[in-house]
């Protein structure tokens, strides 16, 4: 049995959870859901990065206290994955959990061990929404091209780690695919960063000005450490690192993948420098990280700091988990940004799950029972004219393994949405009410029971087919198309129409 560790990034918890995040958590899920559909063993963890500048900043503007603030967003995190009916099976909270602190501790004392960890005064240009120094050149007129802030100027002595030692090496990783980063754009990005040269990165910040909230460095409780290398640390510290038990050789040490789903604006700190740490460390490292872009809204990045935030969990009420979650894997494109509105949501719920899925189902029981009182037909060969529906069930499970194996969420989907494509077509071709009516001057029809039993066929192959994708849906397929007493249910709605929800 293969195993395979999944993670999504740990979100700032300087406000409640928004859309874009969702977007990350149900692409994982998907990735956990297909691998065990597959056999493998699987762990799936997220998390909330509670040691954050930027959340205690939101809690003094909110008037609270940071361990109040921080709590009460990280409960919202920590409920989302259910209300998005995401299998997830360890949420982590970096200021809570009793495992994370000495992994953090553990992880540093490894580096420091290596020589990778020194002492220098430092001024440079710092973004609290990036929790990031920039490079002037990396500026836009100035200001963090992310958030359109300007930097503030900062300098103070800080722990550096030496990024530079292992510029070569991470090359050679990325190249070689030992660390597959997906999509190739993302792949190019990467490596054209490391072209530019790896400078030595800051790993603390003063406590002063992180208002002493975070992990001190050990050795200097004078520094806290850096909220990312702290964060990047979940990854281990989940599975026990620093803190003994057999996860981190089960499922990192030894696991047959360990993928990481990140956004976009993170892949220097997934594909650079958390190797790099783990290289520092003597560690295994990840084999696969798979990149994200960006939802907007009127054109602008979805973001709780800028204000463009939807929050998942309201969607979910109005629409449903499955018109929300097929939204958020069939619109957005492998690589680019894509606009959220509801009509979008609603057109590609009512045309697709309703009007598609919901409706081929639906029909396909109705006729079962209207002209063979509920009971399926055994299949047979082939009615004439299912070629092009039998090949496309056949070739389901290949174009969604190939699909996902390519991190492209709307091409999976495409490969299930075409079964009822191509069922719906063969049910207008063949008219299986025509076939019914010529029953009645020349007996029972072998025809019509083989039309039929195709039918159920597709009927269960899309709920095969989109299980890791629509979970709930999938099982109200299944068991619409299950035998009971030796008959199929009756009919009854799948999936709504939702147009009238707004």
């Amino acid at each position: 049995m293969t195993h395979t560790y999944i993670t999504t990034t740990i979100p700032y918890v300087n406000a409640r959870p928004h859309l874009g995040f969702a977007l990350e958590l149900v692409q994982a899920d998907v990735l956990a859901r297909h691998h065990r559909g597959r056999g493998a063993s699987v762990r799936f963890q997220t998390g909330t990065d509670d040691n954050s500048l930027k959340n205690v900043l939101a809690a003094e503007r909110a008037g609270i206290g940071v361990r109040e603030f921080v709590d009460a967003n990280a409960a919202a995190f920590a409920a989302l994955p259910r209300r998005l009916s995401v299998s997830v099976v360890n949420v982590l909270h970096t200021s809570r959990d009793s495992r994370h602190r000495p992994g953090v501790e553990e992880l540093w004392r490894a580096c420091a061990a290596a020589g990778d960890l020194y002492r220098k005064h430092y001024d440079g240009l710092y973004c609290v929404g990036c929790e990031q120094f920039y490079a002037p050149a990396e500026l836009a007129d100035g200001r963090c091209r992310e958030h359109d802030a300007e930097p503030q100027r900062i300098s103070e002595v800080n722990w550096f780690f030496r990024l530079s030692r292992y510029a070569d090496r991470l090359r050679d990783l990325i190249t070689s695919d030992v660390i597959r980063i997906e999509p190739a754009a993302r792949r190019n990005e990467v490596l054209a960063f490391i072209a530019g040269g790896l400078e030595d990165f800051s790993v603390s910040r003063s406590s002063g000005r992180a208002r002493g909230w975070g992990i001190p460095v050990p050795g200097d409780p004078d520094q806290v450490i850096y909220v990312w290398r702290d964060a990047l640390g979940n990854y281990l510290t989940g599975l026990g690192y620093g803190t003994g038990g057999e996860g981190v050789r089960r499922w990192w040490t030894e696991s047959d993948h360990r993928i990481h789903v990140v956004g976009k604006g993170v892949i220097r700190f997934h594909a650079v420098y958390w190797p790099a740490i783990l290289l520092s460390a003597r560690r295994a490292l990840p084999t696969q990280v798979q990149v994200h872009d960006y939802l907007t809204v009127d054109g602008r990045k979805i973001s709780k700091s800028a204000g463009t935030a939807v929050d998942p969990i309201e969607l979910v009420d109005r629409f449903g988990v499955d018109a929300v979650r097929w939204w958020l894997l069939r619109e957005p494109p492998r690589v680019g940004e894509v606009d959220f509105t509801i009509d979008r949501l609603v057109h590609r719920t009512d045309t697709e799950l309703a009007n598609g899925i919901g409706n081929l189902v639906n029909r396909t029981v109705g006729l079962v029972h209207r002209y063979r009182h509920g009971l399926v037909p055994r299949a047979g060969s082939h009615p004439p004219g299912a070629e092009g529906l039998c090949r496309v069930i056949d070739e389901v499970g290949v174009g969604v393994d190939s699909a996902l194996a390519d991190f492209d969420f709307r091409r999976a989907t495409g490969a299930v949405w075409a079964i009822a494509v191509a069922a719906n077509r063969y049910i207008h071709t063949v008219r299986p009410w025509e076939l019914a009516a010529a029953e009645r001057h020349g007996g029972v029809s072998a025809e019509l029971d083989a039309v039929l039993a195709i039918l159920v066929r597709a009927c269960h192959a899309i709920a095969a087919a989109l299980d890791p994708f629509l979970p709930d849906l999938a099982a109200r397929i299944t068991e619409q198309c299950t035998l009971r007493a030796g008959v199929l249910p009756l009919p009854r709605p799948i999936q709504p129409r939702i147009g009238g929800s707004r």
